[in-house]
C-alpha cells in the first residue's frame, strides 16, 4: 500500500472555485466513508480549511487511486469533474509526506507561518480516529505531521516570517497603520463562534477595541465565548452576545466586523452593509475570513466601506517572508521525510521478522519434542538445558540477517527485502499478516489517546 494525496488550495484554484468546492463536516464524513468503501483506498482523511481540501488514502494502485480519489472529491464537493480537475495536485509516497510535513510548518499556508493549521491537522486525525477511517499509516503521517510542525516553530523563527491569517487580514484593514493604533476603541462585531471566530474575537481583544459583541446562530456558544473574553484571566475587554437576527442592528454600531461561520450562504448580504453605512459617518471595515463567503463582494464598491475577504488576503500575502526561516523550515522537513520515510520502510518489515522468529520457536519446540520422544530418560534441568541451548544456535543464526535486514529495509528502495525474506523462509503470507492487523489494533489503540 502507498501514501497518495489528491487536493486543491489557494495556490491551484481561485477562489470562486475553493468557495464552491468547501465541505461541511458531514460532508467531510461521507466523504472518507464512501472513500473507505470504493477501491483501491484502505484508509482515509480529508484536512478541510478556508483554503484548502486535501484527500489522504492509503492505496495500492496509483492510476485508479489518483482517478477514485478525484471522482470522490468531484462528487462530494459538487463541483463537476471536469472543472475541478485543472486545479487538482496530486502527490505520491515521500512527495505526499513532503507535502503534508510543508502544510504542516506553515510554508503552503496563505500567510507563510501561521500556526493555526497545526488545530486543524489535529482535527482532521480525530476525524478520521472517530470515523476508523484512519489506519495505521495515516496515524503515523498525521501525528508526526503534528511533532514537525512544532519543531519548526520552536526552532526557528518561521513565526517571524508570517502572522495568523486574522492578524494578516486586520493588517490590511488598517493598511499603513499599526493595528493596535487603528483598533484602540473601536467597537467590533464577531460573527460566529467557532476556533476562527474566536481566535478573532481574541486578537480584536488585544488589539485594544472597546467593545466586542459576538453574534451566532446557537446564541450558547456566542454567550460562552463571550463570557471568556470578560472572565478575570481573560482579555479583559466588555462583550456580549446576541442572536444572528440582531446583526443588523450591530452593524450599524461596529466599526469593525469579522465573519467567519459555516453558512453555505451570505450573512451580510451588499444591500445589507450598504444600509448599515448610509447611518454612519466613520468608516466600516469588513473581515470576511469564511469559505464560502459570508459578506457579499458586492460591498467593495460601497462608499465608506473597506472589505478584506480570502480573495484578497491571498493577492496580498505576496509579501517576502523571511528567507532564512524558511530555509531552515525547509531543511526540518527534509530531514523528518527522510526519517519516517526510513521508519515505515523498517515497520514494514518487522511483521515479517516477528513471523520467522515465530516459526523458529515452532521449530524449536517441534525438535525439542521430538528429542524427549527419543531420550525419555532426560530429567527436567538437563531438558531445560537442551532447550536453552537449541534456543541460542537459533537466536544466533537468526540475529545477524534480521538485525541487516532491517537496517537494509530502512534504505531507499529497500520494500523488496521483506519479499524475500518471506520467499526465502518459505513463510506462511497469513502469519505474516496476522502480525500486521495485531501491530495495527495496538497502534490505534495508543494513537487514539495521543491526539
Amino acid at each position: 500500500m502507498s501514501l497518495l494525496v489528491v487536493g486543491l488550495s489557494h495556490r491551484s484554484a481561485p477562489v470562486s472555485i475553493l468557495e464552491r468546492a468547501s465541505l461541511s463536516a458531514d460532508t467531510q464524513a461521507k466523504l472518507l466513508q464512501d472513500t473507505l468503501a470504493a477501491e483501491p483506498a484502505a484508509e482515509a482523511t480529508v484536512l478541510a480549511t478556508c483554503n484548502r481540501i486535501e484527500l489522504y488514502a492509503d492505496v495500492d494502485k496509483f492510476h485508479a487511486g489518483v482517478a477514485e480519489l478525484s471522482t470522490l472529491l468531484a462528487q462530494h464537493s459538487g463541483v463537476g469533474l471536469d472543472e475541478l480537475t485543472p486545479y487538482l495536485y496530486v502527490h505520491y509516497e515521500d512527495r505526499a509526506v513532503h507535502h503534508l510535513f510543508s502544510v504542516a510548518c506553515g510554508l503552503d499556508s496563505m500567510v507563510v507561518g501561521e500556526g493555526q493549521i497545526l488545530g486543524q491537522i489535529k482535527d482532521t486525525l480525530a476525524l478520521g480516529q472517530d470515523l476508523h477511517t484512519a489506519g495505521r499509516l495515516l496515524n503515523d503521517l498525521f501525528q508526526q505531521a503534528l511533532r514537525v510542525g512544532k519543531r519548526a516553530h520552536s526552532e526557528t523563527g518561521i513565526d517571524r516570517a508570517g502572522q495568523s491569517l486574522v492578524t494578516f487580514g486586520l493588517e490590511q484593514l488598517a493598511q499603513d497603520t499599526e493595528v493596535e493604533t487603528w483598533a484602540k476603541g473601536k467597537k467590533a462585531l464577531v460573527i460566529g463562534a467557532g476556533s476562527m471566530s474566536s481566535l478573532a474575537a481574541a486578537t480584536l481583544a488585544r488589539s485594544g477595541v472597546s467593545e466586542i459583541v459576538i453574534a451566532n446562530r446557537t446564541l450558547a456558544r456566542a454567550e460562552r465565548l463571550a463570557q471568556i473574553l470578560t472572565e478575570p484571566g481573560g482579555t479583559g475587554v466588555a462583550a456580549h452576545a446576541v442572536e444572528m437576527v440582531a446583526v443588523g442592528d450591530e452593524l450599524t454600531r461596529a466599526d469593525i466586523v469579522v465573519s467567519c461561520t459555516g453558512a453555505t450562504g451570505l450573512v451580510l448580504t451588499g444591500e445589507a452593509v450598504e444600509a448599515a453605512a448610509r447611518t454612519r459617518t466613520a468608516p466600516l471595515f469588513l473581515l470576511d475570513l469564511a469559505m464560502p463567503r459570508d459578506i457579499d463582494a458586492a460591498a467593495h464598491r460601497v462608499p465608506g466601506v473597506r472589505l478584506v475577504d480570502i480573495e484578497s488576503l491571498a493577492e496580498a500575502s505576496a509579501d517576502a517572508p523571511m528567507a532564512a526561516d524558511v530555509d531552515q523550515v525547509r531543511g526540518i522537513v527534509s530531514d523528518e521525510v527522510a526519517a519516517f520515510g526510513a521508519a515505515q520502510r523498517a515497520a514494514h518489515i518487522t511483521p515479517t521478522v516477528v513471523a520467522l522468529r515465530t516459526m523458529a520457536a515452532d521449530v524449536v519446540a517441534s525438535e525439542v519434542a521430538r528429542l524427549e520422544g527419543r531420550l525419555p530418560g532426560l530429567d527436567d534441568k538437563q531438558r531445560a538445558e537442551i532447550t536453552q541451548t537449541v534456543r541460542r544456535v537459533v537466536d544466533k543464526l537468526l540475529h545477524a540477517p534480521t538485525v541487516r535486514v532491517k537496517q537494509l529495509a530502512s534504505e531507499p528502495g529497500g520494500a523488496g527485502y521483506a519479499d524475500a525474506l518471506r520467499t526465502l523462509f518459505d513463510l506462511d503470507p497469513e502469519t505474516v499478516a496476522s502480525v500486521s492487523r495485531a501491530d495495527l489494533n495496538d497502534a490505534d489503540v495508543k494513537n487514539r489517546g495521543r491526539v
